[in-house]
């Protein structure tokens, strides 16, 4: 005797071995023996054998229609032999009986399961739904595949054109679009980003990282909205009688901060640093300010950037040489010694002699020749040492005259009008030491100009946002506190306000204190608090996209030149830099070797949609001399 039974959702057939109530010992038809309930069998049958039984009902149940079966079978709950009965319209044989129960199984949308062998025809109204949606389905598989069939040839179906970016950097796997994508990048053997640069959705590698990046950061584009026109009038503010000049790199357009000397008549200088004044022109509430907030900072990239301000609105407050401009002025009276005797804060126009560029100025004011005394015989010279030596001096007073380790800038300029290999632009990194007088001239006096106004915030008890640092790690309060590494008791950014909405915020409430009227932040608002926390985080990303850019333009010009060994800086244990860049990466195969050692490296085939390069160890070029095992 054989039984058809059902164990853990699969039916099975089996020899009865044996009998005990209501269990059973069956040996299946694979040899394995089990004791099953007799509530699990479906039927006894004698014949024909097990495996026999579930090959010819599978087969047989493919040749029946669930569609009228669902029209000819009863309402309510039945078992499957007695619907079997009267279906063929005999006492059904076991393979009947099987064919008919394989087929109720695997129709689910036209019968619901009720038991061992029980079933229940669906309610019209429910298959109905359950039928329309299994032909919505067919028809989404077939629209699937017809997109990635396009896809896998090349091609990019019009629906997915708009979803590009969404389909890069954050698939929605629910959408059709999305499912297609993913598997023509498997049957392709592609990343996503060379399927679409292959299609022609992405025009090359350095389009995915900036993509990318104003995906997440700007979503409706960099284009700002249209705002008010700038009517702010600088001649209605009093005129600073002095001519002043500012010192930036070529590229600088967004012009903050300015210098001014000028003699006292009893000895010693009047010493000026003028900070563009964007908070005379619009307040935090308007849409620039708005604008601003939503910003937070310009976000700088090799070849290009994106301001926080609009470009007007930026011409409009620069400190750009032959105009009047509005300023946020912070005088110092020093003594013919050097030292500050008195500080006065004022708003006023200021006119701007010259925008002094640092590669023009380096050649003719740098250490060297302040050493040797030489003539600073070109415009602004004589200003220039003066500024230099008052750095000298209030680095001094900080005490911050130890040496510090030599630090190198690298610069990127890129020619988007010569293409390369790797599509449009050429890139030249170029290098400066860090740390020259020109350096410690403007760093010294930014840094006396943001910690007077930190004080005189916190003195006329009016909330501002403060850098601070304790115990190493640096963090923005809205407390004044020490900054520990430049020796400050408060430092408060506020002289780049068309580049940072922490220094713009800083100069609303500057200003509010020297006109006497309330600020627009109260201490501990949550707009202020708000603005802090996103400011933080915002300009760290910022900062990283602008460090990734780098590596990237880094193997940009690698590729340019076809390198193929390079030499570099071990900085620790298997980790480098290469010579004339700020790329740092792992070498696998270094030999162990001290920090500051210069080793030559095999360059493997950079990779720009990821931003790698292979590298390996050839040999070592020279080992760090005595003192420099820690070199950076």
């Amino acid at each position: 005797m054989f039984v058809l039974f059902e164990d853990s959702g699969v039916f099975r057939a089996g020899t009865i071995l044996s009998e005990a109530g209501a269990s059973l010992q069956v040996e299946t038809s694979h040899g394995k023996r089990m004791k099953i309930k007799r509530a699990h069998v479906i039927l006894e049958y004698t014949a024909p054998e097990p495996q026999t039984l579930l090959d010819g009902g599978q087969a047989d149940a493919a040749a029946l229609d669930a569609a009228f079966l669902w029209e000819v079978c009863e309402d309510g709950e039945f078992f499957v032999a007695d619907f079997a009965r009267e279906y063929y319209g005999h006492a059904p044989s076991a393979p009947e009986v099987a064919a008919l129960l394989f087929a109720l199984h695997g129709a689910p949308v036209y019968f619901h399961r009720k038991g061992k062998g029980r079933f229940r025809k669906a309610p019209p109204e429910i298959l109905q739904a359950a039928l329309a949606g299994q032909a919505r389905r067919a028809r989404e598989a077939e629209q699937v595949e017809a997109w990635r069939a396009e896809l896998v040839a090349g091609r990019l179906p019009e629906a997915l054109a708009p979803l590009v970016p969404q389909l890069l950097y954050r698939p929605d796997r629910n959408r059709l679009e999305t499912r297609a994508f993913e598997a023509a990048c498997v049957d392709a053997g592609e990343s996503p980003a060379k399927l679409l640069l292959r299609c022609g959705a992405l025009q090359s590698s350095y389009e995915l990282h900036l993509n990318r990046f104003l995906f997440e950061h700007f979503p409706q584009g960099t284009e700002p909205p249209p705002l008010p026109e700038c009517t702010f009038d600088a001649q209605s503010l009093p005129r600073a009688q002095v001519q002043a000049f500012s010192i930036d790199d070529a590229s600088t357009t967004e012009i903050d901060d300015a210098f001014s000397v000028t003699a006292l008549a009893g000895g010693g200088w009047r010493i000026g640093i003028h900070i563009a004044a964007p908070a005379l022109g619009f307040d935090c509430a308007s849409p620039a300010g708005q604008l601003a907030r939503a910003r937070l900072s310009t976000v700088y990239m090799p070849g290009n950037k994106i301001t926080m301000l609009p470009e007007a609105l930026v011409e409009c407050f620069t400190l750009a040489e032959g105009r009047e401009c509005p300023a946020v002025s912070l005088y110092a009276e020093v003594s013919p010694a050097l030292s500050v005797q008195s500080v006065q804060s004022c708003i006023e126009r200021v006119p701007v002699a010259a925008n002094l560029r640092l590669g023009a100025l380096e050649p003719l004011f740098n250490e060297e020749r302040l050493a040797h005394g030489a003539p600073l015989d070109f415009p602004f010279g004589k200003e220039l040492r003066l500024l230099w030596e008052l750095a000298t001096v209030l680095e001094g007073g900080r005490g911050k005259t130890e040496t510090t380790p030599e630090q190198t800038d690298f610069g990127f300029a890129v020619d988007w009008q010569r293409t390369s290999p790797d599509g449009e632009g050429w890139v030249e990194i170029t290098q400066r030491q860090r740390g020259s007088p020109l350096d410690k001239l403007v760093s010294e006096l930014m840094i006396f100009v943001n910690s007077h106004w930190g004080k005189q915030l916190a003195d006329a008890d009016v909330a501002g946002l403060y850098r601070v640092q304790n115990g190493g790690k640096v963090r923005m309060s809205t407390y004044p506190e020490p900054h520990e590494a430049l020796g400050v008791d408060c430092y408060a950014w506020s002289s780049s306000p068309l580049r940072r909405y922490v220094d713009l915020v800083n100069q609303w409430q500057l200003v509010a204190v020297l006109r006497e009227e309330s600020a627009p932040f109260a201490a501990r608002s949550a707009d202020l608090l708000a603005a802090m926390r996103d400011f933080e985080v915002t300009y760290a990303s910022y900062n990283e996209f602008q460090r990734q850019m780098e590596r990237y333009w880094c193997l940009r010009w690698l590729r340019q030149r076809d390198a193929r060994e390079i030499a570099a800086l071990v900085l620790r244990e298997n980790t480098v830099r290469l010579d004339g860049m700020p790329f740092v990466a792992r070498v696998p195969d270094l030999p162990p070797v001290l920090a500051g050692t210069r080793v030559q490296l095999a360059l493997g085939e950079a990779d720009l949609f990821n931003v790698e390069l292979p590298l390996r160890y050839l040999r070592t070029l020279s080992e760090p001399e005595h003192g420099d095992e820690h070199a950076p």
